[in-house]
């Protein structure tokens, strides 16, 4: 039994894309106060996904401990700023705005736990750089985005729109969509978890 420990729209879909049969259970981890005791003890923002992703897989493989529990999470840096995916569209346009122009690094890591306990793990970075777009560009960005980028801490979807906001990106295409996908699919193959098991679409469970 293979299940995701997220609700994450983009996380699931990567799965379904790959063809694995997998059922979901967000872990009901409080990601924001995890963050800020993380950020207060100074974390680096790759050790704050990693955190992160582990304690989501750990918790719910704790409720199926004989199932392989899939936990992710993602940290975006910029100037030695951590983001936050923004609450509103409002949120989202300031953040942007305070990307525009300039660099930012993207930490992704993805957890393997079974029993409670960790089995393996996998830590990537991408390093995305902005365009100076301008602020009418920006609106109708926006405009066309809708509310769905508040669920991105980027507050973009590269597979969208959201590919128009940038002149370089440096790393994984997977990464940045939120999960290092070519390592987690090595692993799971090493444990008998593939397209030979698969058996049909993702089943989704409630939390």
């Amino acid at each position: 039994m293979l299940i995701l420990a997220s609700a994450s729209p983009s996380r699931r879909q990567l799965l379904a894309n790959a063809g694995l049969d997998f059922t979901i259970e967000p872990s009901g981890v409080d990601e924001d106060e995890v963050k800020l005791s993380l950020v207060a003890e100074r974390a680096a923002p790759q050790d704050v996904a990693e955190t992160l992703a582990e304690l989501k897989a750990q918790r719910v493989s704790k409720r199926h401990p004989a199932a392989m529990v899939i936990g992710s999470d993602s940290t975006l840096a910029c100037n030695g700023r951590l983001f936050d995916k923004p609450p509103t569209l409002a949120a989202a346009r300031q953040q942007l705005l305070d990307l525009r122009g300039q660099m930012h690094e993207l930490c992704s890591s993805v957890v393997v736990a079974r029993g409670g306990a960790r089995l393996w793990h996998h830590n990537e970075r991408a390093r995305l750089t902005m365009r100076p777009f301008t602020e009418s560009f920006l609106d109708a960005y926006l405009a066309r985005a809708g509310e769905g980028i508040t669920s991105s801490v980027g507050a973009y979807h590269l597979e969208g729109v959201g590919a128009h906001l940038f002149s370089r990106i440096d790393g994984d295409y997977f990464t940045i969509l939120g999960l290092p996908l070519l390592p987690l699919l090595s692993f799971l193959a090493e444990h008998g978890i593939g397209l030979e098991k698969a058996q049909g679409k993702s089943r989704e469970k409630s939390a």
